[in-house]
């Protein structure tokens, strides 16, 4: 999972991209890059890092022009070293690409022995790189972004939601499942387009809607123009983006994340109701289901423990190690609203559950008499190959286990998980139209050896040449 943004603004982009990402940094916190686009220089800067570490104000006043894309990435495939940092930059008889993306090809390998058969040397050992390439051999030939992204949804499998610069102009396209959420804003003097619709937000532009799945969009000097390129007979929505992922006041694909969140927790306490003196969140993302939760329950809903605010966070850290060490510097209990109190503990999910297990000591260690587990999303089964960092099913703990099993191994008095009806009435837009992988074992996209739902994929454009002549034309169609 990352975070993407491109922005064209006559007033410059550099300052305006920095403050999209910094809103979309929870998306990403092992490194972060910036390219843009001023006359017949491409300028790129990227490291290893956070926003605020890699950028400063004399990196970004070096980062001319009016057009450009910025990534913030958490590591699913590749390994994190300095070659894979984002943007990737291509460049081809006058023509300068850069590209970021966010999720996961699960054909990487096939694609990569092909071109690599045909003479290509990779500089990287991430995903993006594929898409690059695809892109920048269907430019050698046509010229042509449009047909460039028909071969890219044609030949890729997976999630990609992408944005890419070529000289002066932005493009983003989604898969045709719309796996991964890309949305569209107004700003001023231009357009932007990123992850979350809080990136807007960040930039004080409106949002206008969602990158449709399936869809290219083009932003330049005259405006923003889209056009269908593939259609499918389903969506296929993350669920961990409503569960996890997103920010709470984000926009996504029409719905509130917050409003998702109330929901879950709300239903939490009708799965299973319990006695009980306090509602308290896993800050920050449990801080919604608890809301709901003691709103349905009558409970009060207090808060048991505190965040560090200047600690990132530890679902995304890149070892198991990393991510319980930073449990008690990123949390610490409110010793006097626990003890002797029969806590309702709320929380986004179960993984591996070590981190669980921690705080569930912590609460007790403060005093607490009773600690009731409730989790915002069903038992994770089963690994995800799409762009969230799910382990393998021998360290997922709910994975073969029943849930008293996993009830006894993190502490808790009662466990309860929000059964996956639930979880999707919450949502509100139908089982058909998420990816459930992690929940079910049912992937929307066929992976070797796994289960997968029958999609099928009409490539629009394809067979309607006039929509690309419309679309090359520049014309307004949003």
């Amino acid at each position: 999972m990352c975070g993407i943004v491109g922005i064209v603004d006559a007033g410059g982009v550099s300052f305006p991209l920095y403050y999209a990402l910094y809103a979309l940094q929870h998306r990403g916190q092992e490194s972060t890059g910036i390219s843009t686009f001023e006359g017949r220089t491409l300028h790129t800067h990227k490291a290893q890092g956070l926003v605020a570490e890699v950028f400063n104000s004399q990196t970004l006043q070096e980062l001319r022009g009016n057009a450009g894309i910025g990534h913030v990435r958490y590591p699913t495939t590749g390994s994190k070293v300095p070659e894979n940092v984002q943007p990737f930059n291509f460049r081809y008889r006058g023509l300068d690409l850069s590209i970021a993306h966010n999720g996961n090809l699960v054909n990487t390998a096939e694609l990569r022995e092909e071109y690599e058969h045909r003479g290509q040397i990779f500089c990287t050992t991430t995903d993006t790189e594929i898409i690059g390439n695809i892109i920048a051999d269907a430019l050698r030939t046509s010229k042509s972004m449009e047909d460039a992204v028909l071969l890219c949804m044609r030949r890729l499998r997976g999630s990609y939601a992408t944005v890419a610069l070529l000289n002066n102009t932005v493009y983003a396209f989604r898969d045709p499942l719309g796996i991964k959420p890309l949305c569209i804003g107004k700003l001023d003097n231009g357009y932007i387009i990123a992850s979350e619709s809080v990136a807007i937000d960040a930039l004080d532009g409106t949002f206008i809607r969602d990158v449709r799945p399936g869809e290219l969009v083009r932003i330049d000097e005259s405006g923003l123009t889209s056009i269908q390129i593939a259609t499918a007979n389903r969506k296929a929505y993350c669920i961990f983006e409503y569960v996890y992922f997103a920010r709470a006041d984000s926009v996504m694909d029409g719905t509130l994340v917050y409003d998702v969140r109330r929901r879950i927790g709300q239903k939490l306490y009708d799965a299973n109701p319990v006695e009980a003196d306090t509602a308290c969140p896993v800050p920050d993302s449990g801080i919604a289901y608890a809301a709901g939760y003691a709103k349905r329950s009558g409970i009060p809903f207090i808060e048991g423990l505190m965040k560090n605010r200047y600690m990132g966070r530890t679902f995304i850290m890149p070892t198991q190690e990393q991510r319980e060490r930073a449990v008690r510097i990123k949390l610490n209990t409110v010793r006097g609203n626990l003890k002797d109190k029969r806590v309702v503990l709320i929380d986004d999910s179960i993984v591996r559950g070590t981190t669980s297990r921690r705080i569930v000591n912590m609460i007790r260690d403060a005093g607490a008499e009773e600690i009731h587990l409730r989790v915002g999303s069903p038992p994770i089964i089963a690994p995800c190959y799409l762009g969230v960092d799910m382990p393998t099913r021998t360290e997922l703990i709910a994975s073969g286990k029943e849930v008293e099993a996993v009830r006894e191994s993190v502490g808790a008095t009662s466990l309860t998980y929000i059964p996956l009806e639930d979880l999707v009435e919450a949502i509100g837009c139908g089982e058909q139209n998420l990816c459930t992988g992690c929940l079910t074992g049912c992937y929307p996209v066929e992976i070797n050896g796994e289960k997968s739902c029958h999609c099928v994929v009409d490539y629009v454009a394809g067979t309607h040449q006039s929509d690309l002549s419309t679309f090359r034309a520049g014309k307004e169609q949003t």
